[in-house]
């Protein structure tokens, strides 16, 4: 008998504004952003077996000891929390790791969810949610995985509708570290006088001067090189142009196909979709 076996392919983000808001007693930060769903993925696949639980990796470089893999992580909460047998894993990596595009957070949340499909399907989405917020503060967008207004430390989700149909997105990952913890030293948290969702309803046009990402201002002092790329971006006909998360990926939104940009942006990764 053929073992049971299932694939799934956990997908980026990217944030639409990024305003980090106040900093909160337990050291986190109270946030607000837009998460969006990208077609950019990686691809899990767990395998139920009798031996130890595994985990093996392809494709781009995984930071970290494999042991402290979140993959596993997710893995060893599911099997605390609802119970599941040992499994073996393998996860091909696409999405660059700390880059600003929640692969990390999006492997874990499909773990999670393609765990409860093999082992628990009646597990309430509710559950899920909760188990997810648990290994990190954007996981919980990943088992929703739709556009998406998050407060809180990016775990309070409110689903919003925008129409980004018919426009191209191209991801610019260049090979330069951002840390999010300096991130966050750079910034003085502060109230905003309006809301995110004000303004993403307005013209694409108009977001450039109106939604920001409050991480650019320390990450582009520190890396001149990707606001030179957010600025090119704009120049070969992006509408709107921005960091994502903590970087250091930067995204470009374009009404065209722009074609093949990759000899403009020589020694980065680069993604494009339709979105």
């Amino acid at each position: 008998m053929k073992k049971k076996k299932m694939l799934t392919f956990p997908n980026a983000k990217i944030n639409l504004g990024l305003r980090i808001i106040e900093k909160r007693p337990d050291g986190f930060h109270n946030i607000e952003t837009i998460f969006i769903p990208v077609p950019v993925c990686d691809i899990l696949e767990i395998i139920p077996v009798n031996t130890d639980s595994s985990l093996t990796t392809s494709g781009l470089a995984v930071e970290g000891a494999l042991t402290d893999n979140i993959c596993l992580k997710a893995l060893t909460l599911f099997q605390r929390e609802i119970g599941c047998s040992n499994v073996a894993m393998h996860l091909h990596k696409i999405i660059p790791t700390g880059a600003g595009l929640g692969g990390g957070s999006s492997d874990a949340a499909f773990t999670l969810k393609l765990l409860a499909s093999l082992f628990s399907p009646k597990i309430s989405h509710r559950k899920l949610l909760t188990m997810a917020s648990q290994l990190g503060s954007d996981c919980a967008f990943f088992i929703e995985n739709t556009p998406s207004i998050a407060t809180g430390k990016g775990e309070v989700l409110q689903a919003i509708e925008i129409d980004l149909h018919n426009h191209y997105l191209v991801l610019v990952s260049p090979r330069i570290h951002v840390s999010t913890a300096e991130a966050y030293n750079g910034i003085i948290p502060k109230q905003p006088a309006h809301s995110l969702q004000e303004f993403i309803h307005q013209p694409i046009k108009n977001w450039q001067n109106t939604i920001v990402n409050d991480f650019e201002i320390t990450a582009f002092k520190a890396n001149p090189a990707l606001q030179q790329i957010k600025e090119k971006l704009i120049h070969l006909g992006a509408v709107y142009a921005a960091m994502t998360g903590s970087g250091s990926t930067i995204f470009g939104l374009f009404k065209q196909d722009p074609g093949d940009l990759s000899n403009n942006f020589v020694g980065s990764e680069l993604f494009a979709a339709r979105l």
